[in-house]
């Protein structure tokens, strides 16, 4: 049995399951482990990690009268919030957008029809965000009318369908994550801006601010930024250092918005104070700033890294809900799990029927009821003709029942399912 429980309850015999935070945040290169060490416990109390999961059939319980909380009590209320999301007004209702004109950049598009022309955006993108950091890299200034332009074209993708382009970029390589996640957090934040309902020169600053966000990696060593194992703590130092690396690198090339320069500054910054560099709290940190914390850390968790492999986006969306209350602005993060869906596209779910789908697009309606590509049965455990199930459908009885972890299934074409295209898109 799990139980999430206070650091502060920690105690030498417990079973280390799961750590309440992403695994950028601690120093251990497992998390499953019985804690024996008691050098261990100072490290995990040093950390910024305030609770973490213990599995009390593997290891000690916490003392009687010790305040902590089950899987299934955690789990109903992250349910309970999210089944709420779709009763929510947003917190600026979206101006009403004028009819698109028959042949348009900006006219909305189907999902399959938007993928091929994202996976062109990724790749073009993808070489100019390297040719951006090796300009860095020999001390040049960022040309700000390149990115402008670069923005503006993951813009339009976002606008003609969210879907496409966002999950996409998530299919990135470990060798290509410090590139492409800056590709993934401009797509999400100008998804996330039209949510909030901003205007197009804030939904513009906000993509630029995800461009622009991780600039200061372009001064950190690549065997650092791709080193497979743990970083030691000079090295975990000096990958802390790039949020001000970007800020000072943006501030002296000129010609950078105020607002992109705080959002560099500040998107490792946490609601509780417990962020860097400045441990700024609550409504010290800037909207935009507080944007950028949730759109990086979800491309984070989601993505393949040298070390870690990405989490599944809608167990990632689970987790971070967990987090909220410390890491992020709650609001903020309702209209970002909005924008993307509770189930984004690529989730691995398993429906009533025992049958297992990825989630290939979100519902115009509904943020429960995707549609899914069925290609496996549990009741045969065989893979079936592939079928494409929208849950929103009257006429639908199928409902998502779980969530399903990838690494569990290693389905070889779980990725080209959904996107209709083989290998690597970009």
């Amino acid at each position: 049995m799990l139980k999430r429980i206070d650091v502060k309850h920690l105690t030498l015999g417990m079973y280390l399951q799961e750590f309440c935070g992403s695994w950028m945040e601690h120093p251990f290169w497992r998390t499953k482990f019985v804690l024996t060490d008691p050098k261990d416990l100072d490290l995990i109390r040093a950390t910024a990690i305030r609770e973490v999961w213990i599995d009390i059939s593997r290891g000690k319980d916490v003392a009687e009268g010790t305040a902590s909380l089950s899987r299934e009590e955690v789990d109903a209320r992250i349910d309970t919030d999210f089944s709420r999301l779709e009763e929510m007004t947003p917190i600026a209702a979206p101006p009403p957008a004028p009819p698109p004109p028959p042949v348009s950049d900006h006219a909305p598009t189907s999902m399959q029809g938007e993928l091929r022309r994202a996976a062109a955006i990724c790749g073009q993108a993808k070489q100019a965000v390297v040719s951006m950091f090796s300009e860095a890299r020999m001390g040049n200034a960022v040309d700000a009318e390149s990115a402008s332009s670069l923005v503006a074209e993951i813009s339009d993708s976002v606008v003609r369908n969210p879907g496409a382009l966002i999950s996409l970029a998530r299919l990135k390589t470990a060798d290509d994550y410090t590139y492409m996640h800056s590709v993934a957090v401009c797509a999400l934040m100008v998804a996330l801006a039209r949510q909030l309902g901003l205007s197009d020169a804030h939904t513009r600053t906000a993509g630029m601010a995800g461009l622009l966000h991780d600039l200061g990696k372009a001064a950190i060593p690549m065997a650092v930024l791709n080193k497979p194992g743990k970083l030691t703590d000079a090295e975990f130092t000096v990958v802390r250092s790039h949020p001000v690396e970007g800020y000072h690198m943006l501030k002296e090339g000129g010609g950078v918005e105020a607002a992109v320069l705080d959002a560099c500054l500040h998107h490792h910054e946490k609601i509780d104070g417990t962020g860097y560099p400045d441990k700024l709290k609550g409504d010290k940190i800037s909207l935009i700033a507080r944007m950028a914390a949730i759109c990086d850390v979800y491309d984070a968790v989601t993505s393949d890294r040298p070390y870690k492999r990405g989490w599944d986006p809608s167990e990632s969306i689970r987790r971070m809900a967990e987090w909220t209350n410390d890491h992020f602005d709650t609001r903020l993060f309702q209209a970002f799990v909005k924008s993307i869906g509770i189930y984004p596209v690529g989730s691995l779910v398993r429906l009533t029927s025992g049958r297992i789908g990825v989630v290939t697009e979100q519902a115009a309606k509904s943020l429960v009821t995707p549609i899914v590509k069925v290609f496996y049965s549990t009741k045969s455990d065989l893979r079936i003709p592939p079928e494409i199930v929208d849950l929103s459908a009257a006429q639908c009885t199928e409902k998502i029942v779980a969530r399903e972890d990838p690494d569990k299934w290693r389905f070889p074409d779980l990725s080209e399912l959904w996107t209709g295209m083989p290998g690597q898109p970009w």
